[in-house]
């Protein structure tokens, strides 16, 4: 994640994650992964937007492989699947500039959830 998005954080995809709701305002209406890779979406909009203080917890998981329902071979097309939306984070960051302020899209706002959303 540091060589794709400049990300000084060890691990994306485990445990809980706090935001200032300021942060969440900010890059939720962005977000487009829903499934594989929002960790790594929330986390490199969120450095790429300013929010550069990202405090990380240790999270200590302990596998039983031998008694696990998770076959390897079944685990191939999550793996697949989670490399491509991280390119495809990539690509809208770096290449589209899809997340920044100054692209084009249509924001409204919504007085339910009581923030901007991305609309276009």
């Amino acid at each position: 994640m540091k060589l794709f998005f400049g990300l000084d954080v060890t691990d994306t995809q485990v445990g809980m994650k706090v935001y200032k709701r300021k942060l969440l305002e900010d890059v939720l209406p962005r977000l487009l992964v829903k499934q594989f890779a929002f960790d790594i979406e929330m986390l490199a909009v969120s450095y790429h937007l300013g929010y550069r203080k990202i405090y990380e917890s240790p999270v200590e998981i302990r596998l039983n492989m031998s008694s696990s329902s998770i076959i390897p071979t079944k685990m191939l097309p999550v793996i697949y699947n989670m490399l491509n939306d991280t390119v495809a984070v990539y690509y809208r960051l770096k290449i589209l500039h899809y997340y920044d302020e100054a692209s084009k899209r249509k924001w409204r706002f919504d007085p339910e959830l009581n923030f901007r959303i991305n609309t276009g």
